[in-house]
């Protein structure tokens, strides 16, 4: 039986991992992902992988790529972080995103803005329509308050936690960290100002979103701040990305109100300075 208190066990056992195959962990080459859903061609993936409940991913992604999260059970919550590739200073602004298209929800159509009045990414489907752009995500004292623990490693990391290892490995600091967006579990501003957590559409919904600039893509699967649940509840986040086309002066995004056109304008001339367009 090996043993890893040598070097040559050690180097044996981690060699006879190889071939293991669990739910949570990216298919490399994203290709080869076994059962794509109707409209994923395989042969454009980029980007195949299940996310756990707790856990974080993260990619650099061309301009013009669709970005397909799904929650697989009913029960994921996909905190998002979107940083300009090139530039990463500039990076997803929530505020504005919500302020400037004068909504307080996300969906189809709506762009996601950045702090330079750019286009980062638009959400091109949605067949969810449960989403939140007010609470951010959860924090390591939260969780340390609510479930015991928050630290990555533990039982119920906190996504700041995960975002914060996640943003290291593209040359991000914890203070390179906006208020992030939620897809897949929902809050509703009632009329006093309050904030009520409204839950899941459900198992099998996914959300596409269209990448308008290259960018750095950051996402944690880690319990909503508001969800009212004693436990830790998050399941699996499905992400699969492939080659497509930026949006086009045509596309119904580009009209869906005239401060996402005047966004959409913005990032236009910026691609075209820079001789991208």
């Amino acid at each position: 039986m090996s043993t890893t208190s040598t070097t040559y066990g050690a180097r044996d056992h981690a060699r006879a991992q190889a071939g293991t195959v669990t739910e949570a962990m990216p298919a490399i080459p994203a290709s080869t992902w076994p059962d794509p859903p109707p409209g994923i061609d395989p042969a454009k993936l980029v980007w195949a992988e299940t996310v756990a409940g707790g856990g974080y991913t993260h990619k650099v992604l061309a301009r013009g790529t669709e970005l397909r999260l799904t929650d697989v059970e009913g029960d994921a919550c996909a905190h998002l972080l979107l940083f300009n590739a090139d530039q990463p200073w500039e990076r997803l602004n929530v505020a504005d995103t919500v302020k400037v298209q004068w909504n307080a929800y996300l969906g189809e159509a709506i762009a996601l803005l950045s702090d330079q009045a750019r286009v980062l990414a638009t959400v091109v489907t949605d067949e969810s329509g449960k989403h939140d752009a007010l609470c951010g995500t959860s924090t390591v004292d939260g969780n340390i308050d609510r479930y015991g623990d928050g630290s990555p490693q533990g039982a119920s990391p906190s996504g700041n936690a995960l975002f914060t290892l996640a943003a290291a490995k593209h040359g991000l600091t914890p203070r390179d960290l906006p208020p992030s967006l939620s897809f897949f579990q929902g809050v509703h501003v009632e009329a006093d100002g309050g904030l009520t957590f409204t839950g899941s559409a459900g198992p099998g919904k996914s959300v596409v979103l269209r990448t308008e600039l290259p960018v750095v893509v950051l996402i944690a699967n880690v319990a909503h701040p508001l969800d009212p649940r004693p436990d830790y509840t998050v399941t699996p986040l499905r992400v699969l990305a492939q080659r497509s086309a930026p949006s086009t002066p045509d596309s119904p995004e580009w009209t869906a109100s005239p401060e996402a056109q005047r966004a959409f304008e913005n990032t236009a001339d910026y691609l075209t300075a820079r001789g991208l367009a």
